[in-house]
């Protein structure tokens, strides 16, 4: 399926010319078949963003980086530093490296495809700047010797040849992967494809809750064990935020219409136990009454031998369990109590909506203050046990929610700055998505879902439901040696990134749940790719294997991506906070009246008290860079071997005049 997308986190990526495309691949194939020309390419390209498609944009700044620390750069090593930084997936895996290799006929017109990149950049931004121009011209409102003095501006920084690009205010985010839809198992990919393509909504929305589905199933009633002494379970907190009128609500409706097909199946079947059952009680309660009755009606009876009778009948009534009704879901619109008593009766529950009520009540709406204990607990599987001086509440052993809810963006600003939602670390055991919305790119006319593809889901969904339900107790699946070689490396590679200068370093409250995510996420591939037709059901108690942690570990990397853009949002990233007032420093002119053309990293130490050292500060030049308010020099070929020279950042000229584009904090 193609889609354009109109986001504010995601720059509306527009038909190009396919030998573009080619050209900014022969690019990166030149570069890496032959490193010797990385410092001319750089040079002739200047500022990275002048690749359109942010995959190839992210792969050129690793490659730079890697040459200006006189690091050898090849595919091997080019894909590890990817890994590292958690851009390998987004970029389309290691695969894609090859592709650019192989759509490079030559290494030796590098320079031949990086004019093509080059041209192609700036022919967009004559069209862009000129654009505006129009739209300048056009207000009425505007003046017209400022509109005359910014035309003439805007002109001669084209005449010059200046190929800046123009900044993207600080809490926008470009190229923000697309789910990988081929990660998750065929009947589920092919069904969540053609929801996205009936609905003209991006995929993300219905992947994710097709995984709040699979969580359904068996969260709490299959775990997974990676190595003796680490189990997980298998239920996930999972939100797709989405706009308003982005038809979130018809997404969820096709994804979850299974679940509720299937609790209403189960509720219909205990039916006639449950009358039994209660029929059964009202009459041992009646006979208990009936006995009383004898014994005020008969007050010379033998008073022991009643007792005695009395006594017995109601122990009798008393062991008498009337079963609850099945339930395997939650409204969103429902209190912690609630959730807690819901718990104690059925243990394994999903808090599944399309709206972000759930979020109101988690914030507070029916109290004076926040209340997380039980969203916390239900998600490790802690035990739940309730104090009420009022009613007795269940006690829940092993808990397991799974919650499923696609709230509007502003809902997850409000959670963040609910008192203790990261500090008690709330926010950290969610999976975030933040796709874009189609709006104003939908098709009128879509293919409806293929029968075919809806029956698949419907029969598989459904047979993975009653399989679990119908566990007697918890199952627990294990990790193969391979499987448990896969986890490690993803812990020494999570680790590394928790480091003060790597990505996740100021998401350590996050990114430290990250590999149990994994596993989680793991087992619920293992168990619906053995729902099939073509498998014994029983066949997904078979140990899991390093291939579905591999998918396990690429639908994270997307997670991960999405996740910082949402601490972005919702202000609670450190490093977007540090930029910030970098940006404010920039804005300001030195003493002398001018302002700063270049910095280097221990510039930005010494500008705030907040940086205590380099390490400090790196994550906030990163994101500036990416936002294009900084573009690394391009240190000279060759040089001296040893210590790698402090990096020189090149400041954007609108730092100094903050105009349309630019952004004044």
């Amino acid at each position: 399926m193609s889609t354009e997308y109109a986001h504010q986190n995601v720059i509306p990526f527009r038909p190009e010319p396919a030998e573009v495309k080619a050209a900014e691949q022969a690019v990166i194939g030149a570069a890496l078949l032959d490193p010797a020309q990385i410092p001319a390419l750089a040079a002739q390209l200047g500022d990275p963003g002048v690749f359109y498609h942010p995959a190839n944009e992210t792969i050129w700044r690793a490659i730079t980086r890697m040459a200006g620390g006189e690091r050898p750069v090849d595919p091997l090593l080019l894909t590890g530093v990817l890994r590292a930084q958690g851009d390998l997936g987004r970029v389309g895996g290691p695969g894609y490296l090859h592709t650019c290799i192989e759509a490079t006929p030559t290494a030796a017109n590098g320079d031949y495809y990086a004019e093509i990149v080059r041209v192609a950049a700036e022919r967009r931004r004559i069209g862009t700047t000129t654009s505006r121009l129009a739209h300048m011209a056009g207000d009425t409102e505007t003046d017209l010797d400022a509109v005359r003095t910014a035309a003439l501006s805007v002109l001669a920084d084209l005449a010059a040849g200046d190929t800046w690009l123009d900044p993207m205010p600080l809490g926008s985010h470009t190229g923000l992967p697309t789910f990988p839809v081929k990660a998750l198992p065929g009947w589920v990919g092919a069904y969540v494809d053609a929801v996205a393509e009936f609905t003209q909504t991006p995929p993300d929305a219905a992947a994710t809750m097709a995984l709040a589905a699979l969580s359904t199933a068996a969260g709490g009633r299959v775990g997974v064990e990676i190595r003796p002494g680490w189990r997980e379970q298998s239920n996930l907190y999972l939100t797709c935020a989405m706009p308003p009128a982005s038809r979130k609500s018809d997404v969820f409706a096709f994804t979850m219409g299974p679940v509720y097909k299937v609790e209403a199946e189960l509720q219909a079947d205990a039916r006639a136990a449950i009358i039994e059952a209660e029929t059964t009680r009202d009459a041992a309660l009646a006979e208990v009454e009936a006995l009383m009755a004898k014994a005020r009606k008969n007050p010379d009876a033998d008073r022991t031998q009643l007792v005695a009778e009395i006594s017995a009948a109601k122990m009798l009534a008393e062991q008498i369990v009337v079963p609850p009704s099945p339930r395997l879901t939650l409204s969103g619109d429902i209190t912690p109590e609630t959730v807690t008593h819901h718990l104690g009766v059925h243990r394994c529950l999903a808090a599944l909506s399309p709206e972000g009520d759930l979020f109101d009540s988690m914030v507070g709406r029916y109290s004076s203050k926040p209340n997380l204990g039980v969203f916390l607990q239900a998600h490790k599987g802690e035990r739940l046990q309730a104090d009420r001086i009022t009613r007795e509440q269940p006690t829940a052993d092993k808990p397991a929610l799974t919650i499923g809810v696609t709230p509007q963006p502003a809902v997850l600003q409000e959670l963040g700055a609910a008192p203790g939602a990261r500090d008690r670390g709330l926010l950290a055991r969610f999976l975030y998505s933040l796709p874009p919305s189609n709006l104003g790119w939908r098709k009128v006319r879509t293919d409806p879902i293929p029968d075919a593809v809806a029956n698949a889901y419907d029969r598989n969904l459904t047979r993975l439901l009653r399989a679990m339900t119908d566990l007697t107790e918890p199952v627990v699946v294990l990790m193969d040696r391979a499987a448990d070689l896969a986890i490690e490396k993803l812990q020494e590679r999570v680790e590394v990134q928790l480091r003060p200068d790597q990505p996740l370093a100021h998401i350590k409250d996050w990114a430290g749940k990250l590999v149990g995510h994994i596993a989680r996420i793991a087992v619920l591939l293992h168990l619906a790719d053995h729902i099939t037709p073509d498998h014994d059901p029983g066949t997904w108690r078979t140990p899991l294997h390093p291939g579905v942690v591999d998918r396990a570990a690429e639908i994270a990397d997307y997670y991960t991506a999405h996740t910082l853009a949402v601490f972005d949002l919702i202000a609670a990233d450190p490093a977007t906070d540090d930029a910030h007032t970098l940006l404010q420093w920039l804005q300001r002119p030195k003493k002398d009246g001018t302002h700063r053309t270049h910095i280097k990293a221990h510039d930005a130490v010494a500008s705030s008290r907040r940086f205590k050292k380099v390490a400090d500060v790196e994550p906030a030049l990163a994101l500036l860079e990416q936002h294009g308010w900084l573009r690394t020099d391009q240190p000279p070929a060759g040089g001296q071997r040893g210590r790698a020279p402090a990096v020189t950042f090149r400041v954007h000229p609108a730092v100094s005049t903050p105009t349309d584009g630019a952004e004044a904090p």
